[in-house]
């Protein structure tokens, strides 16, 4: 039978266990890392290299860097000298026909985490049907690891709802019978209850709410839109390129 798993933040992801059988992980970070990389993807970036921390960003750049590249990251949400502050609307204005290296508390390392798996896809809310779309295609034992990422070691309320909504958009997508773990159905059903209210179950959550305080509401209301960016894109040999384009 099939099945789907879901882990509710970066710390329970064991990778020697993430690596035997066939596993696809769906990872999320709806505030903001795979939020920020579906948008950089969708505004004309080449690719995306998630990276663990700064240092290893600042290392690749010294290594195999060009004018092409930028640097992007946060620490605990807060700048990093050097760095470009990776939310959306600020990558916007430049990341087209760029590399963007990314660092983020939890979402790029939830990414470097999970490679030992089949495939390893980019889920946000703005990206979630193509990804189930796209998963569904082929589809068979394998069981999918939907991974939030969380906020440092706590579960994340918007990373939980986001699994919800891409939970359900992959059993819309599927006819037989799919087995849910507790946590997966109670992510879907946190879903069902409030699919209507993404951008203020996003503005009630921990990190939703120093976004509010700080006047990132642009962010947030991005964030909260579903299904408007048709890529599912994938995390391959350390890179996140524009991968498929699905067509709803």
């Amino acid at each position: 039978m099939k099945k789907i798993h879901l882990l509710t933040r970066k710390e329970e992801i064991n990778e020697q266990k993430m690596a035997e059988g066939d596993k696809i992980a769906v990872v999320l970070d709806v505030l903001l890392a795979t939020t920020t990389i579906v948008s950089a993807l969708h505004d004309g970036a080449l690719e995306v290299i998630p990276v663990l921390d700064c240092d290893e960003a600042l290392h690749l750049h010294k290594k195999n860097g060009a004018a092409d590249w930028i640097l992007a990251g946060e620490l605990s949400a807060k700048p990093v000298e050097g760095f470009v502050y990776p939310s959306p609307s600020i990558l916007r204005k430049s990341v087209a026909g760029k590399v963007l290296v990314l660092s983020t508390t939890n979402g790029t390392v939830a990414l470097r985490k999970s490679t030992g798996a089949k495939e390893v896809y980019i889920a946000s809310l703005l990206n979630n049907p193509f990804v189930a779309k796209e998963v569904a295609k082929d589809w068979e034992d394998e069981t999918i690891m939907v991974v939030c990422s969380g906020n440092s070691g706590e579960m994340s309320l918007e990373d939980f709802y986001g699994a919800g909504h891409f939970i359900d958009c992959l059993i819309k997508e599927q006819d037989g019978e799919i087995e849910l773990t507790d946590a997966a159905r109670a992510a879907h059903s946190l879903y069902e209850g409030k699919k209507d209210e993404a951008y203020s179950i996003l503005k009630s959550s921990h990190v939703g709410r120093m976004f509010n305080k700080h006047d990132f509401n642009q962010e947030l209301g991005f964030a909260a839109k579903k299904g408007i960016i048709g890529l599912a894109p994938k995390l391959k040999q350390g890179k996140i390129t524009l991968g498929a384009s699905v067509k709803s």
